[in-house]
């Protein structure tokens, strides 16, 4: 069966989407958390044994204040160790004094969440914690798992921790109550944990724990960390059973919650034994009896409680940091499959005809697809016998698994073919070589090597946290190599580069466009206009040919501004920039008349090629707009002096997607004309071109105020690439293709966003909402980050509808556009799998795969829209 090379596309991107999403079900799998109807929950109980006890509400706090210093990197032997004496002696004498408590904090994922810090008003002590977030390398890096990387210092210091003179290996004894005596290793750590020497090792996530019993309040309840003992030593026997009771219960709930069979589990077996004996403690206690067995009772059930919490949080972590490797893996093959189908239909799929001859019954037919699906069936089955904990395949009915396993052999089968192929047609041209009619560009060369290059760098984190800064790079890089390609056209007149087509039946430049005879060119566009004089840029003359000599300064200049606007990243994120000059509350005048006139600007850059009704729908949004950004007070009107009047703007944003859908609607209703009115090529395009300018309208509402010159900027751009240096240089469809999506990836940045979850604009989802409606929530929030990558990728299916003559453009677009946007995702997902232990995998490798998640989402969107656009074309 032949498909087209867009077809062929949209179908893979697609099969890739599922594995990306398999992928992404197994790396992040069901999270520890804790239900919603725990949310009101009084705090537990007193343990009791047949006797009544009254206390049901939080121990009183111990400490008044928290003051937290948190240090970049601050490493354990920074403070503990022969360099903590040389380069912190103030630490080194407080811990050495006896009034603080020492402690190595392991970083693990997942990380921990500080809980909220409250003051209370009561000549309780207050606490200072000095801790780091990670360690570092010798070489002065971080990031591995390393035992440097990973371990950091912890010091709580405080005078509640002061050791009297003469007892400072000696524990303290309790206010009321028997004594305290050494009990496994947290009775006696009360000594090692202010010993310089011999820290106690804990979990980073035992601070959220210990911080919130030193504060009179609730543990959170998805905590999975553990009441660090030496904090409450000091405390009467009672006070110290009831903080590990609180911290178990605590556990034991989570749990619960988390795994079926929790009565099986040997920390909850613990924890009901530490009860049982804790309530017959609080029996003789309430009977004041105050004998040795007292004494050895209280003992015991202490050293049962901390045996079960170290249980419980052992068996919390495991399940919080565990992969679902099986889904992982099935999602990764899947994936790369699919890649390696891309690459290897290359040859066909860029060829003059663009389509492929994909075989879809043979390989399902095969004996190589059953003895793969046999085999698969197999280890399915052998996985999900063996597997300990819950894995998302093995969850699945069998005929949801079993078309999960024939759609992997399926494609196995498919590659395998088409290796065959690739192998008997190489044999078949090394016999009879070819004659080569083209050959490969600067920009050709500029755009392979910068692609591997962006997705080589995907495996270090500080390129992923700068990944601006990389596609800066690459479009600047683009415009030199572009203004070195005009002028030497200009002024050599180089004929070395291949014809391509240019406008169809417009007067250019001076340049008369004659109607010629058909022929393929070498790239595959099939030319039927070409220009009176081919062989150079000489004939342009005027203003035109200094517009084209100019052309690839003004877009530098553009992108120079542009970065001036928005600070993104994680190095240079702090820094001032135009953005926060402009949305300042000083500024708003200004802000005022910069939204005007971007709004002015859009109208101006998008109605030239709207029909009529179209031109009037777009001024009528534009206007509503800047009504829409007045009404919540982010802009002032002429006459207004302040924000007296600031509602939510639903109506006014509501009346902006009236015209929205009115301008979509009417583009294509142009589009689906050409169905019926087969020869109507300006219905097309000026549908095609609503259809953008209702996506703009979209965006311009959508983006903040501050953030209209970059949709502005977008447009200009669009139009300079379009008039000065596409049409000219006649570039074939892989390089605008290319062209085109690298600009949207830097305008993705030049709005602000990064690879941070934290520079989403959620606001977006809330524009003309009066209420949280998840799936209008979620398709704004996603256009709103996204309205770079999707309005380039609109712009071009509008240029080459318009400018190409061959059928067969936008097929060979859609191909080019879903090889480059699926060989980052599959090559990060396998370096994502890799790293899944690296420090650093929880901050910035994973948000940065929910990216590419989304991203190649976007894509498959894009692809079945080029699809869509070119089976109009081919029936019209």
């Amino acid at each position: 069966m032949r498909l087209g090379s867009g077809t062929f596309a949209a179908g893979c991107v697609v099969i890739e989407v599922l594995g990306v999403a398999l992928f992404l079900r197994g790396f992040f799998p069901t999270p520890v958390f804790s239900g919603a109807e725990r949310q009101a929950e009084s705090p537990a109980s007193e343990p009791s044994a047949g006797a009544s006890s009254n206390w049901t509400e939080l121990p009183p706090p111990l400490f008044s204040k928290v003051v937290i210093m948190l240090i970049d990197a601050l490493r354990d032997d920074f403070v503990f160790g022969s360099k903590g004496v040389k380069f912190m002696p103030y630490t080194t004498y407080l811990v050495e004094k006896g009034s603080s408590l020492s402690f190595v904090a392991e970083a693990k994922p997942p990380t921990v969440t500080m809980p909220r810090i409250k003051e209370r008003d009561t000549l309780l002590p207050s606490l200072l914690v000095l801790c780091g977030d990670h360690g570092m390398s010798e070489a002065g890096g971080h990031g591995a798992s390393s035992m440097e990387e990973v371990n950091t210092a912890l010091v709580l210091i405080s005078p509640a921790f002061e050791r009297k003179p003469g007892r400072a290996n000696e524990t303290t004894t309790p206010a009321v109550g028997p004594p305290c005596i050494p009990v496994n290793r947290w009775c006696h750590s009360h000594s090692s944990s202010g010993d310089i020497r011999h820290p106690t090792h804990v979990q980073q996530t035992d601070l959220a724990a210990t911080l919130s019993i030193g504060l009179g309040l609730p543990i959170p309840k998805s905590n999975i960390g553990s009441l660090m003992f030496p904090v409450v030593e000091g405390r009467p026997m009672r006070e110290q059973l009831r903080f590990l009771h609180l911290n178990t219960v605590q556990l034991s709930k989570l749990l619960q919650e988390n795994v079926p069979s929790y009565e099986k589990e040997p920390g909850f077996e613990q924890f009901k034994v530490s009860e049982r004996l804790h309530g017959n403690w609080i029996r003789l206690y309430l009977e004041e009896n105050n004998s040795e067995v007292l004494f050895n009772l209280g003992a015991r059930v202490r050293r049962q409680y901390l045996d079960a919490l170290r249980t419980l949080r052992l068996s919390l972590s495991k399940r919080a940091a565990q992969y679902d490797v099986y889904s992982m893996a099935a999602g990764t093959a899947l994936v790369l499959e699919v890649l390696a189908l891309l690459l290897l239909s290359v040859p066909q799929a860029l060829g003059s005809r663009a389509e492929l001859d994909v075989p879809l019954l043979s390989p399902v037919c095969s004996l190589l697809f059953y003895l793969l699906l046999l085999a698969l069936a197999a280890l399915h089955g052998a996985v999900c016998t063996a597997a300990r904990s819950s894995c998302y395949l093995c969850s699945l009915p069998w005929l949801a698994a079993g078309g999960a396993m024939a759609l992997t052999a399926a494609l196995l089968c498919a590659v395998v073919s088409a290796l065959t192929r690739t192998f008997a047609s190489g044999t078949c041209l090394s016999q009879n070589p070819p004659q080569s009619t083209s050959r490969w560009s600067e920009l050709d060369l500029l755009s392979f090597l910068g692609t591997v290059g962006h997705v080589l760098s995907l495996g270090a984190s500080s390129f992923i946290e700068e990944e601006h800064q990389t596609w800066y790079f690459l479009i600047n890089t683009l415009c030199l190599a572009l203004c070195h390609q005009i002028y030497r056209n200009c002024f050599l007149g180089d004929d070395c580069a291949p014809q391509r087509c240019p406008h169809m039946g417009e007067e250019f430049d001076g340049v008369t466009v004659a109607l010629q005879g058909k022929r393929a060119g070498p790239e595959g566009w099939e030319l039927s206009r070409v220009p009176a004089d081919p062989s150079s840029l000489e004939a342009l003359r005027g203003p035109e040919r200094w517009m084209v000599l100019a052309s690839p300064w003004l877009v530098l200049a553009c992108c120079r501004l542009l970065r001036s606007l928005n600070q993104t990243g994680v190095q240079w994120a702090h820094r001032p920039d135009l953005g926060h000059w402009l949305t300042s509350s000083d500024h708003k005048a200004e802000l005022s008349v910069l939204a005007a006139l971007s709004l002015t600007m859009i109208f101006v850059l998008v109605q030239k090629r709207c029909s009529l009704t179209s031109k009037v729908a777009m001024a009528f949004g534009l206007l509503g707009i800047y009504c829409y950004r007045a009404a919540i007070g982010n802009v002032l009107f002429p006459w207004q002096q302040d924000n007296k009047d600031i509602s939510k703007g639903i109506t006014e944003a509501r009346f902006v997607y009236v015209f929205v859908l009115g301008i979509l609607f009417t583009g294509t209703k142009d589009l689906l004309k050409t169905q019926i009115i087969a020869a109507d090529f300006t219905a097309r395009t000026v549908g095609l071109w609503e259809i953008y300018s209702g996506l703009v309208l979209l965006a311009a509402l959508l983006l903040r105020p501050h953030n209209l010159p970059v949709l502005v900027l977008s447009l200009a751009i669009q139009t300079i690439m379009t008039q000065f240096i596409w049409r000219p240089l006649r570039h074939n469809v892989t390089e605008v293709t290319v062209m085109h999506y690298w600009f949207g990836q830097a305008f993705f940045y030049f709005q602000g966003n990064s690879n941070s979850i934290a520079t989403v604009d959620i606001s977006a989802g809330f524009v003309g909402l009066d209420a949280y409606m998840e799936i209008p929530a979620m398709f704004l929030t996603a256009f709103a980050t996204y309205s770079g990558p999707v309005l380039w990728a609109s712009h071009l299916v509008n240029f080459l509808t318009s400018e190409a003559s061959s059928s067969s453009a936008l097929s060979r677009a859609c191909f080019c556009y879903a090889l480059i946007c699926s060989t980052p995702v599959s090559v990060y997902i396998v370096l994502v799998t890799s790293l899944r232990y690296h420090l650093f995998i929880w901050s910035v490798f994973s948000p940065k795969l929910l990216y590419e998640g989304m991203h190649l989402l976007i894509t498959a969107a894009v692809c079945i829209f080029f699809t869509a656009v070119d089976q109009t074309n081919t029936k019209s």
